[in-house]
């Protein structure tokens, strides 16, 4: 998700904050490099220069704060534009009306309707535990309504019954009624979708939207097709009137124009994206931390809130117990490899995490992609009992019967087992006795230097698996006032990971092997330079 943005933007402004002072010259030449980079991912041309002039406007006349180099003073108006253009606050699905809320689905055909409409379904079912039908309108597409059916039947979520031969805006105020009926919470209306933008499409929305009466009409576009979206956005918003925006396929290596410029040309608020083809794999759009991911400042909360829902709490507490105590066999190994794998792999958290946007890249020459860890679970799951709660015991002849069964090699194990060793040596020290570890006495540092001493937590610091979004931020905000930016926390290897003080706590302990220490459960990683 606009990765080839993110890498331009970065390097422009890496060279703009390692300067001492900046003259106008120098703002201009980044801005040009700036619109050049936002025109490659495919923003409207409108939008650009909207946007370099705000920027232009703030950053010559900039008053730069104490301590705050120049440089850093013109990535933060960037990174505040960028918010602005994205919407300042992050806009859910409204659900404030009398029940049953009707939410309209339209978009041309093949933005991935159908499937979002499922998943949105599943979402407000799951998060909010509202009761929810799911309804077919189109009647065009060959088994259109057997496929909302069937993710019906997938996702546990009612759908209409079938009737052939009605027309749409029939089935439209049949859904209604028969939510009413029911007892549902909310209606969820997936319209047909067209090739094209045509009268007859625009008619027939218009139809639909009289005889159901939405609250929300989301409009569902596919973020790969460009320029395209936002006169599709601006033409729906014109004659139905959208209220939100979903954006489908953020996953893909599209360069992300699109979902720059639709909020800033309609005016309405991105409200959902799609990130994956599972039916979990939609989230909430916050401007902020998205802004955060483009600028490569990383987006530590989203992490916090993926982790909380991903890592099974008693697993997690069990895992924290053992490693107070210092004990970490193979068995722990797999499971903190298949949770990082819940989580988005190591792609997905480093891409998250302040100052390691650089990692990306390394990871992948380095060899530490998602399929090692399919690799190493499938060796610890070719171990015996005995052997995976006692490493030492492998022989030769035992590691020869377990790279046949994993279809492996020798080396692969012994990797393995180093990697092992080394994160068990760090377990022991994080959880030594003494003054409560090196772990708790890093923490209660940080602590100390940011003002917070005295909270509850690891060592003195706040345990962010208890506190709410808005309170992470207010800590991250801390921790910046404090002189800790990304990448800058003292004592942290690999130079990343700051912000996630305290992930000790109760939901998140051990989920994820060392977060407060720079990953050090995977040695050999390259350093960032």
């Amino acid at each position: 998700m606009f990765e080839s943005l993110q890498d331009r933007l970065g390097s422009i402004l890496s060279g703009l904050t390692g300067r001492g002072a900046l003259s106008e010259a120098d703002v201009s030449a980044a801005l040009r490099e700036v619109r050049r980079a936002l025109l490659e991912a495919d923003v409207a041309l409108e939008v650009v220069r909207s946007f370099t002039d705000k920027v232009r406007e703030k950053a010559v006349g900039a008053e730069v704060l104490k301590s705050i180099k120049p440089g850093q003073m013109v990535v933060k108006i960037v990174h505040d534009e960028l918010v602005e253009m994205l919407g300042s606050e992050g806009v859910g699905i409204d659900l404030h009306a009398v029940a049953p809320v009707v939410i309209m689905m339209v978009g041309l055909q093949g933005s991935g309707k159908t499937t979002t409409t499922g998943k949105i379904a599943k979402r407000l079912t799951d998060r909010e535990k509202k009761k929810v039908l799911m309804a077919s309108l189109d009647t065009r597409r060959p088994a259109a309504q057997e496929q909302l059916r069937q993710l019906g039947v997938q996702t546990g979520v009612d759908t209409l019954p079938i009737i052939a031969g009605q027309s749409p805006t029939d089935i439209a105020a049949r859904a209604v009624q028969a939510a009413k009926l029911g007892g549902h919470d909310v209606v969820i209306l997936d319209t047909a979708g067209r090739t094209h933008i045509d009268e007859p499409l625009m008619q027939e929305m218009a139809e639909i939207k009289r005889k159901s009466n939405p609250h929300e009409i989301l409009l569902v576009a596919d973020s790969l097709t460009g320029q395209d979206a936002v006169n599709l956005a601006r033409n729906f918003d014109e004659r139905v009137g959208i209220t939100g925006l979903v954006l489908t396929r953020m996953d893909g290596d599209g360069r992300g124009g699109a979902a720059l410029s639709m909020r800033a040309v309609t005016g309405k608020p991105i409200k959902l994206i799609g990130t994956g083809e599972k039916m979990t794999e939609m989230e909430e759009f916050h401007p902020r931390r998205i802004a955060d991911r483009i600028l490569g400042m990383g987006d530590i909360i989203s992490l916090v809130e993926k982790a909380a829902e991903n890592i099974d709490a008693e697993k997690a507490a069990a895992m924290a117990k053992k490693m107070q105590s210092g004990k970490f066999d193979l068995n722990d190994l797999a499971e903190q490899l298949k949770q990082m794998k819940s989580l988005g792999g190591m792609g997905g958290i480093v891409g998250m995490m302040p100052g390691m946007a650089g990692m990306k890249d390394k990871l992948a020459a380095s060899g530490m992609n998602d399929k090692m860890f399919d690799r190493q679970i499938a060796i610890i799951q070719s171990m015996t009992k005995a052997e995976r709660a006692n490493p030492d015991i492998l022989k030769h002849s035992r590691k020869k019967r377990i790279a046949a069964g994993s279809g492996t090699d020798a080396s692969d194990i012994n990797k393995l087992l180093k990697m092992h060793r080394q994160m068990a040596d760090m377990m022991k020290m994080m959880g030594g006795k003494g003054k409560g570890g090196m772990m708790k006495q890093m923490m209660g540092g940080l602590a100390s230097k940011m003002g917070l001493g005295g909270m509850g937590g690891m060592g003195g610091m706040p345990d962010l698996s208890k506190l709410d979004p808005k309170q992470i931020e207010a800590l991250q905000k801390q921790a910046e006032a404090a002189g800790l930016r990304p990448g800058s926390m003292p004592g942290l290897p690999g130079g990343g990971m700051g912000g996630l003080p305290g992930l000790g706590g109760s939901k998140l302990p051990g989920g994820l092997p060392g977060l407060g220490g720079g990953f050090p459960g995977l040695p050999g990683l390259p350093k960032k330079k």
